[in-house]
């Protein structure tokens, strides 16, 4: 089937210095929900179906929240979908709700994604209840000791990704964590969570929410026409793999290969280092930068930790990286991966304020989950065709 194209021209967050004990969890979708109505210049009724996303139940204990948050987000009487793939979950959300615009199903679709961690135990969840469990970190950090051990990586890179994200942080009004007084001595000075991740080099846990409004070509169109930039959705792909067989490589996972070939291919991309502009990808753990930068073929193998190393990463180097701050600086964890959709679509839009890359037309979104094993990138443009010459 013929996929008709596909404009984004509502963004909204939610905005927080601390976790929102004030605000309900209705509260706090429908804030962000309301925000991209407004930058849509929409209204509820403007809505034909809403995709929600979000990690597992367990960390609000609210089951079928999509049921739950029904009328929170005006989806009485409409389709209302849920998503799941873990932690890639936002993006994947984004771009299910993309394809019901794509394949003519709807007109106009709402993507909210969202956490409330402060209500839930993430640590319990992600741990499974059982005693003395790793957690995430736990989890990932041998796969990043391996990636050192192969390419020879020394070990300041990692602290140099906290430390660029988290000053990139301090020029986004949505970041939730901020650190005004970040350094390399102070990260490497942090306590080791994970050998070889410290505090400052790990995410937090948040509460927030990101809501993203998905339109026709039509529809696209007539925001430009009055002036509203919308970001098109030139292409997107998901990839899955099981956490276990043999020869696995959770250092350069197969899926996140295949997905990142099978985006470049729909975009017309055959040099993404020089043809995409920045990128937002999901890096919970600082050294999954340099990892994706290699994983998603944007660096060779071993040249990854070079970039960030020689500054090509930072927001004004040759590849900017989480432009926003990045997950290391919010995550909401069912809403990160939509951040880093919405984030680069911001981008191409013109639309991010302090962390706006000069020129930025064509930029990456990337999130991957569980163990690095769900994979969901999008590339999204200020046209349809940017590469036009």
């Amino acid at each position: 089937m013929a996929h008709q194209p596909c404009a984004i021209v509502g963004i909204g967050q939610t905005h927080h210095k601390s976790r929102r004990w004030d605000v309900s969890l209705g509260g706090l979708v429908r804030e962000a929900a309301r925000r991209a109505l407004d930058d849509a210049e929409m209204d509820w009724d403007d809505i034909d179906a809403v995709v929600i996303g979000k990690a597992p139940d367990l960390f609000e204990g609210v089951m079928k929240p999509e049921l739950y948050l029904t009328d929170a987000l005006g989806a009485h009487g409409k389709p209302m979908f849920r998503v799941h793939t873990a932690g890639s979950v936002g993006c994947t959300t984004g771009i299910v709700a993309a394809h019901h615009v794509e394949t003519g199903r709807h007109t106009r679709v709402m993507a909210v994604g969202y956490q409330k961690q402060s209500e839930g135990n993430a640590q319990f969840a992600l741990g499974s209840g059982r005693g003395a469990s790793l957690g995430a970190g736990g989890a990932f950090a041998p796969y990043m000791r391996s990636y050192m051990y192969r390419t020879g990586a020394p070990a300041d890179v990692g602290p140099m990704v906290a430390v660029k994200d988290r000053k990139n942080a301090l020029k986004n009004p949505y970041a939730h964590l901020k650190i005004e007084d970040i350094s390399l001595e102070k990260v490497k000075s942090s306590p080791m969570m994970w050998d070889p991740v410290r505090y400052l080099e790990s995410c937090p846990s948040s509460d927030g929410a990101c809501a993203v409004i998905f339109t026709d070509q039509e529809g696209g169109e007539r925001a430009a026409a009055s002036g509203r930039q919308p970001a098109w959705l030139l292409a997107s792909a998901v990839r899955s793999e099981p956490s276990q067989f043999p020869g696995r490589d959770p250092v350069r996972p197969i899926a996140g290969v295949d997905c990142a070939a099978d985006v470049y291919k729909q975009a017309g991309i055959t040099n993404p280092r020089q043809q995409i502009d920045c990128a937002e990808l999901y890096v919970p753990f600082s050294w999954y930068e340099p990892m994706w930068l290699e994983g998603h073929d944007i660096a060779g193998p071993g040249e990854g930790w070079k970039m960030v190393e020689r500054g090509d990463t930072a927001l004004d180097g040759t590849f900017p990286v989480n432009m926003s701050g990045g997950v290391l600086s919010s995550n909401p964890i069912g809403a990160s991966g939509l951040l880093r959709f919405a984030e680069a679509a911001m981008q191409v839009r013109g639309q991010a304020g302090e962390h706006q890359v000069d020129g930025a037309k064509v930029a990456l979104g990337q999130a991957y989950g569980a163990a690095a094993q769900y994979f969901s990138m999008v590339i999204v443009a200020n046209s349809l065709d940017p590469f036009a010459s």
